[in-house]
């Protein structure tokens, strides 16, 4: 897989996801293995209509990855390509909007806390809408794929998420397959989120 290698040496992963309240026999094929440890995390995700990038705010650090392929499976390729930290200057900010693929705002600052960053940037946009999303999340490793099955709380809405993921596309569907993950469809963090919230 090194030919998914980026320079600055970071390899993307293939994922598999799906939401819904009811796993059935995927998720008892699933806690058959070993658990990992239970973690929990507060984030914030901007959503924006028109773009399919991930963009979220967790431990006042700016986390996007982007779509790079979808393949014959349906296994989505991502890849992370920033990590900054609040404050963040207009620099960093201009390249997040290029993710957003909206048009730029009027910045009155030479950089913004995560607060202003919501309240003065995103809230003013008719296409952004920043989502509060708490995570429960187990994790399991099964085939050497990261796997977890994840309750998802959205702005007070309660859904359960499962998921498989690894750099090698081949060993992702196999395990989506063994566990049978392909039951359901596959939906990224992205199209869940919008589901919930009733975006586009």
């Amino acid at each position: 897989m090194a030919e998914n290698a980026n320079p600055s040496g970071i390899i993307p992963r293939w994922e598999w996801r799906t939401f819904t309240n009811d796993l059935g026999k995927a998720e008892e094929n699933i806690r058959k293995h070993p658990e990992g440890k239970t973690r929990e995390s507060s984030e914030v995700y901007i959503l924006s209509e028109v773009s399919m990038d991930n963009t979220k705010v967790r431990d006042d650090l700016m986390d996007i990855k982007t779509l790079q392929q979808v393949n014959e499976d349906r296994l989505e390729l991502w890849l992370p390509i920033m990590k900054g930290t609040f404050p963040l200057p207009v620099s960093e900010i201009e390249k997040v909007f290029k993710c957003f693929k909206v048009s730029l705002p009027k910045f009155e600052r030479a950089e913004y806390t995560f607060e202003q960053y919501l309240d003065e940037v995103i809230k003013p946009s008719k296409l952004l809408k920043a989502v509060n999303v708490h995570k429960k999340r187990t994790g399991f490793t099964i085939n050497n794929c990261i796997v977890e099955i994840a309750e998802v709380t959205v702005d007070g809405k309660v859904i359960r998420t499962a998921a498989v993921e690894m750099e090698d596309p081949a060993m992702v569907i196999k395990t989506v397959r063994e566990l049978e993950l392909d039951l359901f469809p596959n939906v990224n963090y992205l199209r869940g989120l919008k589901n919930m919230v009733g975006m586009k």
